[in-house]
């Protein structure tokens, strides 16, 4: 069975550059074979290497709202998925988010296990899943995409719902939020809205820790932070 890593770009939140170093830390940080796979709706400016697949149209949806259709059975990458969000940082060895319970739904526990520790939401950055596993997580949401949309929060909440409990959560030490777990709350400026770090600091970074999540302001690429810099290309 292959092993593919996919991400989503769609719009212009995350440029060409994401999608290519995004590339760059998995075949740094990964010794198993593997394919690696964009699904975009523009694929100018992303590297030979990266296969690109064309967004399907899906009136009323942009965003992560895309992501359901990552579960469709008739996926272009069969075998075993590894959906990476753009806004990542992988600074460590990654084969175990493969060989980690194999065949089975794994997910982040979402970020605000931090303030209550039996917190069971999902944070859906990082996902891995074997091609058609779950197919109801597309076919229920392709009944009514601008319903649903509107209905749930975000495409985790969705996944969340319809997924319920068959599912692992990834232990919490190997995947890490950068801006709560990592380095500490962002300020916000007032002037522009966005959020960084007022001082550059360095991350407190755990043994088991082998990638950063970047939900939120600052990017990785806007982060003042000199280990974001030394880390994220």
């Amino acid at each position: 069975m292959a092993n593919y890593v996919v991400c989503l770009k769609h719009g212009d939140k995350y440029s060409a550059e994401y999608v290519n170093v995004l590339h760059n830390m998995v075949s740094r940080n990964l010794t198993i074979p593997f394919n690696f796979a964009c699904f975009t709706e523009n694929g100018a400016g992303i590297k030979s290497g990266i296969e690109i697949h064309p967004l399907p149209a899906i009136p009323d949806v942009q965003g992560w709202w895309y992501k359901p259709m990552f579960f469709n059975p008739n996926l272009q990458c069969k075998g075993t998925i590894l959906y990476i969000d753009l806004d990542v940082i992988i600074f460590k060895n990654i084969d175990k988010l493969f060989t980690y319970k194999p065949g089975e739904f794994c997910v982040i526990r979402d970020f605000n296990r931090i303030v209550q520790s039996n917190w069971d939401r999902m944070n859906s950055s990082i996902v891995r899943f074997n091609t058609g596993q779950h197919s109801q997580v597309y076919e229920k949401f392709m009944e009514n995409p601008k319903y649903h949309a509107a209905r749930y929060h975000g495409d985790q909440d969705w996944l969340f719902a319809n997924v319920k409990s068959n599912f692992n959560f990834w232990p919490d030490e190997w995947i890490q939020s950068y801006k709560w777990e990592m380095r500490g709350k962002p300020e916000m400026s007032r002037i522009t809205g966005k959020r960084n770090f007022a001082t550059p600091g360095v991350p407190n970074i755990l043994r088991e820790t082998s990638v950063a999540v970047f939900h939120g302001d600052p990017n990785p690429k806007d982060s003042i932070d000199p280990w974001c810099a030394e880390n994220w290309y």
